[in-house]
């Protein structure tokens, strides 16, 4: 049993350092002698973020720095030494900015009312200013693949918006990149590892004990999906890698108003008329048994 436990260990260790490497090389998040800022909250995928890019920095031909840098959000209850006392020990250079967020969060949000929105927000200016003070050239932040997924659904259930969390962008102000290396991970394959790796998590106790959040309805309605339908949320992911302009419905980004008809095959021509070729139906699939699912064909006969 203890053998199987190590090589289970070993294979999600693999996976996820695998995972990370290909973000980061399919979006170019980092280079020959950067200077990255790993925002440290005390959560799960924080800590796999740090220890996933202070191994490939060991193993990377590309020369790179590393600094971690916690907000201590003056939150009540908060252990300080919890961050110091474990960075101290892995030898990570860190640094532990205060700033006191939470009573100006209190004071502005009403009992009741989602703090995340606001509490985000004055994070982010905390962590720009000390990313230019610490002369960083990216900022990594710790959001995996379900983020970005719930980021897709808040977007478009609450805001009327296709937007998601992109693995890479430029900052508000212009001056900083903002990266995220965990952006191919799966949420229960960071907690695996940080049981797996005994990190010393700190709960949030601003954001993280509010009952009823949007963002916690969408995490819910997504892992019973994951349960349900195993292979949805990768199907999903998938379809925000592959974006077809000319089959959504948004002036400013597709010129619908001069499109003519032009008497030859067209790129991204409408094949409405024409039956959509998709992989076997998953829920489908997995109600069938073994030699029926064989036998079934891959799309629609007419």
């Amino acid at each position: 049993m203890i053998k199987k436990q190590q090589y289970n260990a070993n294979k999600l260790q693999k996976r996820l350092r695998r995972q990370v490497g290909t973000a980061i090389a399919d979006f170019n998040m980092i280079e020959a002698g950067d200077r990255i800022m790993v925002c440290l909250s005390g959560g799960k995928d924080s800590y796999a973020l740090l220890d996933i890019l202070r191994n490939l920095q060991i193993h990377s031909p590309v020369n790179f720095e590393l600094i971690a840098v916690n907000l201590d959000q003056k939150q009540p209850g908060f252990p300080e030494q919890v961050l110091p006392s474990y960075l101290t020990q892995i030898g990570m250079p860190f640094q532990i900015v205060e700033q006191d967020t939470y009573s100006v969060v209190k004071r502005v949000i009403a009992e009741g009312k989602t703090t995340c929105s606001l509490c985000s927000r004055l994070r982010r200016g905390v962590l720009y200013r000390v990313a230019g003070e610490l002369g960083a050239t990216k900022i990594a932040l710790g959001h995996h693949r379900d983020d970005i997924l719930e980021t897709l659904f808040l977007n478009m259930f609450y805001g009327g918006k296709l937007k998601a969390m992109p693995p890479k962008l430029v900052s508000d102000n212009g001056k900083h990149i903002v990266i995220r290396p965990l952006a191919y991970c799966k949420e229960k394959d960071l907690a695996a590892y940080a049981e797996i790796s005994d990190f010393p998590i700190i709960p949030c106790n601003l954001c993280g004990s509010q009952k009823n959040l949007q963002r916690q309805t969408i995490k819910e309605m997504m892992q019973r999906w994951d349960k349900k339908f195993p292979g949805r949320l990768e199907t999903m992911f998938r379809s925000i890698q592959n974006i077809q302009l000319s089959h959504l419905a948004d002036t400013s980004h597709y010129n619908f108003v001069s499109l003519q008809a032009q008497d030859q095959p067209f790129e991204n021509g409408d094949t409405a008329f024409d039956e959509e070729a998709f992989e076997p139906n998953i829920e489908e699939m997995l109600a069938l048994g073994p030699e029926e699912a064989t036998d079934r064909p891959m799309v629609p006969q007419s």
